[in-house]
């Protein structure tokens, strides 16, 4: 159940708001499957699916959002709506105007939606009110905004913020690369991106290999900046950092998996027992990569 991705967002420490509580300000959103008529639909469902929309352990919290969507191309509903257009010509001896044309592009649309194909996503959140964070799974900002604006729907006042860290990612990673030295606890692995600031934005990419300290400090001489490194935390974790101060690409590694081999469990001890690890090494992983980055904002300093 290991998240793939971290978009990081903060919380009050602790935060004082029980499963119970949370459970409750969202049950009104609840995941309900489209109609024929909707395009989309998103809502918060089971993270275990036992109909609980908040799943505890050890104090962290767990929640999901599905989203369902119609797979509709524009260009089924463009050539559907032409033949359409041109039967309507025949039969009243003029093209349809704009106007008519959008109305016959409305009724093909509605025509199409019970037919068109079905596909939903979930993602996970991970809320740690004990230490303050907010984590979403998803490899974009844009996705995890989707959780964030459902969310302070739900819960009144939520009182959320971005991760603001003391030293900007790029401006950390250029100077690790050009140190040849990653910050206490955590190795330099073989993928970075290295892009020029100016206009023409290039770009430079290794991929799986070993990164050769004088070449990589050659480009960044020459004005490239470092958007993204992959890193490995305590030999336990490693990551992808972006610019954003988005973690991409997280995997346990063998020093995690080995402690985990010979238990024997069923399928809900296994679960809360991934839940437990994992939430308790990425939350130690993320203090270790905020106070690499020169600690965090306060908040007040932050406004």
């Amino acid at each position: 159940m290991w998240f793939k991705n971290l978009q990081i967002y903060r919380l009050p420490a602790p935060w004082a708001m029980s499963r119970e509580q949370l459970e409750a300000a969202l049950a009104p959103h609840t995941f309900h499957p489209a109609n024929s008529l909707d395009l989309q639909n998103q809502g918060w469902a089971s993270p275990r699916e036992n109909g609980m929309l908040v799943h505890a352990v050890n104090q962290q919290l767990l929640i999901c959002l599905a989203t369902e969507k119609k797979l509709l191309p524009s260009s089924v509903v463009n050539q559907v709506s032409k033949a359409k257009a041109a039967e309507i010509e025949e039969q009243q001896g003029f093209k349809p105007g704009r106007k008519q044309m959008k109305e016959i592009k409305e009724q093909v649309t509605d025509e199409l939606l019970p037919r068109a194909f079905t596909i939903r996503s979930d993602t996970r959140v991970w809320i740690d009110p004990v230490n303050g964070w907010l984590v979403v799974d998803a490899g974009t900002v844009a996705k995890a905004d989707d959780v964030i604006k459902l969310l302070v729907k739900c819960v009144n006042r939520l009182p959320l913020r971005a991760l603001r860290v003391k030293q900007s990612p790029v401006s950390a990673m250029t100077e690790w690369l050009v140190a040849d030295e990653a910050p206490y606890g955590f190795t330099v692995d073989q993928d970075t991106e290295l892009r020029a600031t100016g206009e023409t934005k290039a770009t430079v990419r290794y991929v799986r290999q070993t990164l050769e300290p004088e070449e990589v400090r050659r480009h960044i001489a020459g004005g490239k900046q470092c958007t993204r490194l992959a890193l490995t935390w305590s030999d336990r974790v490693s990551f992808v950092l972006t610019e954003a101060l988005t973690l991409k690409r997280i995997a346990a590694l063998d020093v995690i998996k080995e402690g985990e081999d010979g238990m024997s469990r069923n399928d809900d001890e296994r679960f809360d027992g991934d839940m437990m690890l994992m939430t308790g090494e990425l939350g130690r992983m993320m203090t270790a990569l905020v106070e690499a980055l020169g600690g965090e904002v306060p908040e007040l300093a932050a406004a």
